[in-house]
């Protein structure tokens, strides 16, 4: 998920090119288009049974819907009436979110270590988007930006939890396809709103090669490494890595735009690091239990 969450991190700024020369469906579509037509190759070459039946519709539909479509579309949407700090806030909610809505839906249980961890995720990120200086925080003002973003983190939490069902019977690879399939087939049809003879012709290169950015590192590489990482531990401790973004943006932005780094954002990430270092913890303590257990049954 360390990997996933670099592909993620640059693909904010990907964003920031393609968004200018792209319609928001459209750049929804062109992006799982072209991960759709890298992805489906691999997955036939590598499944032995690729296809899918009638019964395995709703919950690929669901997928495309919540965790393709739903979540970008509401989150591009919310840039346009909300700051980059309220966005940034209220993204670091998603692992809270998740956990609330696992413990509500799978019935899982919430231990304490996982709770620290997710605070400490969220300090790190609020150190981040205002540099140390917590009284920005009293100047932040709740708008419909702010619900729309919230709406994406709730559909990002969903897809998650909603994955963990679909992997107990697919594999990554399989889920990942799917979901790219269906949200392609779905928003097809609204492309066309947007009258795409108007801008294709428009489009620039660094625009085109954005969406590329995003087709291949963010959704094919990043989207799989998240399935993967949500069948061997669970959709909470996955969406945990996902506070590890502001970090890498973080970087990516020293390295390409030349911002600086000061020591509160070292702070930051040193926060956001530890909280991952204590998820990871947790899991292999748990692991060590299980095994003396099956020792002693031995």
């Amino acid at each position: 998920m360390v990997i996933a969450s670099i592909f993620w991190a640059g693909a904010f700024i990907a964003g920031k090119f393609s968004i200018k020369e792209f319609p928001i469906i459209s750049l929804v579509f062109f992006r799982f288009l072209f991960a759709t037509i890298l992805i489906f190759p691999i997955m036939i070459k590598r499944e032995k049974n690729w296809r899918i039946t009638k019964d395995d519709f709703p919950i690929f539909l669901k997928l495309g819907i919540i965790g393709m479509i739903g979540y970008h579309i509401f989150f591009f949407i919310s840039l346009k009436f909300t700051t980059a700090t309220n966005s940034s806030l209220i993204g670091a909610t998603n692992p809270i979110i998740t956990t609330i809505l696992v413990w509500l839906l799978l019935k899982e249980t919430i231990e304490k270590k996982h709770i620290l961890s997710i605070l400490l995720s969220f300090l790190g990120v609020i150190l981040i988007v205002t540099n140390g200086n917590l009284t920005t925080l009293n100047n932040i003002n709740v708008n419909k930006g702010d619900i729309i973003m919230l709406v994406a983190v709730l559909c990002w939490a969903l897809y998650s939890i909603i994955s963990k069902k679909a992997l107990e019977k697919y594999s990554p690879l399989k889920v990942t396809s799917y979901s790219f399939l269906t949200c392609v087939l779905i928003l097809f049809p609204f492309i066309f709103i947007e009258n795409p003879t108007e801008y294709l012709g428009n489009i620039s290169v660094n625009g085109w090669l954005s969406v590329l950015y995003m087709s291949i590192f963010a959704s094919v590489c990043g989207y799989l490494i998240q399935q993967i990482s949500i069948k061997n531990i669970g959709p909470s401790k996955t969406n945990m890595y996902i506070n590890l973004v502001p970090v890498f943006s973080m970087i990516l932005a020293t390295i390409i735009l030349g911002e600086s780094v000061n020591f509160i954002k070292i702070l930051a990430a040193i926060c956001i690091i530890s909280a991952i270092l204590i998820s990871n913890i947790q899991i292999k303590k748990k692991d060590q239990v299980e095994e003396t257990e099956k020792n002693i049954l031995k």
